[in-house]
């Protein structure tokens, strides 16, 4: 004790030194107070957040959210016990303990801020969370939050109250509308979006303008990310959702079934009258019998009736190979199992061209799955193309250089792949 006592007396006679010892075993102590808290009381809470139902998937650890109180326990320690240092200057003092107090603060909000994300990642269990997210409202807290941080940071340093501060920024707020417009706008632009359900997580959205289509992936205070299809990410600011047109496939999904709609371009030479032998021939498509004999009975009448009346042969009404394609091609879909059957189903001419006469599919797939939708639309085209030739029409394509050849005369081995006896099908004429 005696040697303690001339340890402290001698120590006494160099204040330097002796502050220097003072802020080390300071720090020493803050040290102690977090190794105690992370290792000892951290460890302890997080397990027993484990056990709260609020902790799905150890939300409140992966946000870190006891960690980081944690960490005002080594600043209140400083803040207290800089005072005990000797030989310190008042002013000195006072700034450690300020600068205590402003981290002290700062980890307040930011453990508010943690647990904010924790309440979004219980909200998006909620079945209702894709289309009403709450993430941008939580980063407006979260804003107004750093920014009243920042204010009583601001008046630790000064020595104002806050309130003395927020009265002073009500002279500034033109220059706060300013600087926060972008905020502003897209609070507004997120409410308008939430409430209208204009966009949810998962929906598919296409937006030329800004080169974006694909799933939406995050709705945020001030942007929209969307997964494009080959894997990159747009990012859109939330109030260009409001001010500029967008598509959304949500519809398509919800509906069921994804549309078809490719025409197959006739050769119009190819379409012809049929005459009772190719009827008859025709009457083995399943699909078509029945069309053929109403059809038949349908033009029998109507033909006897222009007989009695004494008009001409000319006309006379008959069959052409168009009209019976485009029944089998009507029948065909409706009996496929990969096309919808209570949605439009048409199989309809458009205006002749240049380039023949478009036979337009118009119908939906059962599945609005995009690999599926191809598989279909493949399968159905496949068939068409094949059996084209079966009602003597010709499918139009132009003349290619295998056709020129061809047509000069040409004996190339290539030209093996074209059929003998005349151009190949589907050559323009």
């Amino acid at each position: 004790m005696a040697r303690f006592e001339s340890f402290l007396a001698w120590l006494a006679a160099y204040p330097a030194l002796e502050s220097v010892l003072g802020l080390l075993l300071l720090a020493l102590v803050a040290w102690l107070a977090n190794f105690v808290t992370r290792n000892v009381i951290v460890r302890a809470l997080r397990g027993l957040a484990r056990r709260l139902p609020i902790d799905r998937d150890g939300a409140i650890t992966r946000h870190r959210v006891i960690g980081r109180l944690a960490n005002a326990v080594p600043a209140l320690v400083v803040q207290g016990g800089i005072v005990l240092v000797p030989h310190l200057a008042p002013a000195v003092v006072v700034l450690v303990q300020r600068l205590a107090q402003a981290f002290v603060f700062l980890t307040l909000v930011l453990t508010i801020s943690a647990a904010l994300n924790v309440v979004n990642d219980l909200y998006r269990h909620r079945p209702d969370a894709n289309s009403k997210p709450i993430k941008g409202y939580l980063q407006l807290v979260k804003i107004l939050l750093f920014v009243v941080c920042g204010l009583m940071i601001v008046g630790t340093f000064l020595d104002k109250d806050v309130f003395t501060l927020l009265a002073g920024l009500g002279a500034m707020a033109a220059v706060l509308m300013l600087v926060f417009q972008s905020t502003i706008l897209s609070l507004v632009a997120s409410v308008q979006v939430s409430s209208y359900d204009m966009v949810r997580i998962g929906d598919w959205i296409e937006m030329p303008a800004l080169n974006a289509d694909g799933d939406v992936i995050d709705i945020s205070l001030h942007t929209v990310k969307v997964q494009n299809w080959d894997k990159t990410i747009t990012t859109i600011p939330t109030n260009r959702l409001i001010t500029d047109t967008f598509k959304n496939w949500r519809g398509m999904s919800e509906a069921g079934g994804r549309r078809i709609k490719r025409a197959l371009l006739i050769d119009q030479t190819s379409v012809r009258f049929l005459d009772a032998g190719e009827r008859e021939r025709m009457r083995r498509f399943f699909l078509i019998d029945d069309y053929l004999a109403q059809k038949r009975a349908e033009l029998d009448d109507w033909n006897a009736k222009l007989v009695d009346e004494g008009k001409d042969p000319v006309n006379a009404r008959r069959v052409t190979n168009l009209g019976t394609f485009r029944a089998y091609v009507e029948r065909y879909l409706r009996e496929h199992p990969g096309i919808h059957p209570g949605m439009t189903l048409m199989v309809r001419q458009l205006a002749p061209g240049a380039d023949g006469l478009p036979l337009e599919i118009y119908c939906f797939t059962a599945s609005t799955a995009w690999v599926v939708h191809e598989s279909v639309q493949a399968d159905i085209f496949d068939h068409l193309l094949a059996i084209v030739p079966e009602f003597g029409l010709r499918v139009f394509q132009r003349a290619g250089g295998a056709d020129l050849r061809l047509l000069a005369g040409a004996r190339d081995p290539r030209d093996a792949l074209a059929q003998p006896g005349g151009p190949p099908p589907g050559a323009a004429h």
